[in-house]
């Protein structure tokens, strides 16, 4: 059993890593195609495999039973995610053959699309009509919200305030100022 811990320890940190879009996907799409070339002329892409990913900006149900969703395109990570420290490209559309709740497809949750190039499809923004590029989806990941709390407020020290490092005590440390008067 001591032989194989190193090995299983590898092989759990290793898996964290792995990319969310399956292998065989991974092989189809062209890693040299990016979305700034796609996005002057999608049409003459068409059913080329993409990776794309981002923030979803709305999600259309349609009455035939299929869902559209407007995203707005990030680069994507070694792993697949939607990188925000990056700038965006534009918007893309992806279309799926299924019903997807709006509930859980909302604005600003990010997704990782793996699918085909349909063409473009020009829709409204605002008051202008914007061309989007198009794509199928084969596979969808949709990444986990995350919230964050904010830190809380530490007072300023001496003369006003003093510090009691014994606050909390037995139930947990902590760290509190009181006021002087």
């Amino acid at each position: 059993m001591k032989n194989w811990f190193p090995f299983l320890l590898i092989l759990f940190v290793l898996s964290g890593c792995a990319h969310v879009i399956s292998k065989d996907l991974r092989v189809k799409a062209d890693p040299s195609l990016t979305f700034r070339e796609v996005f002057q002329n999608p049409n003459a892409y068409q059913g080329k495999m993409v990776i794309w990913g981002g923030e979803i900006v709305k999600t259309i149900n349609q009455k035939d039973g299929t869902t559209l969703i407007e995203i707005f395109q990030l680069p994507l990570s070694r792993r697949g995610e939607p990188n925000e420290t990056y700038p965006s490209e534009g918007r893309f559309l992806m279309l799926t053959e299924k019903y997807l709740d709006p509930y859980l497809f909302k604005r600003g949750r990010k997704i990782t699309v793996a699918g085909e190039i349909l063409g473009e499809k020009t829709m409204a923004l605002g008051e202008m009509d914007y061309r989007y590029p198009l794509i199928s989806s084969n596979q969808i990941h949709l990444w986990t919200e995350y919230y964050y709390y904010p830190a809380p407020y530490y007072y300023p020290y001496y003369p006003y305030y003093y510090y009691d490092p014994w606050w909390g005590y037995p139930y947990g440390w902590g760290f509190r100022f009181h006021y002087r008067r």
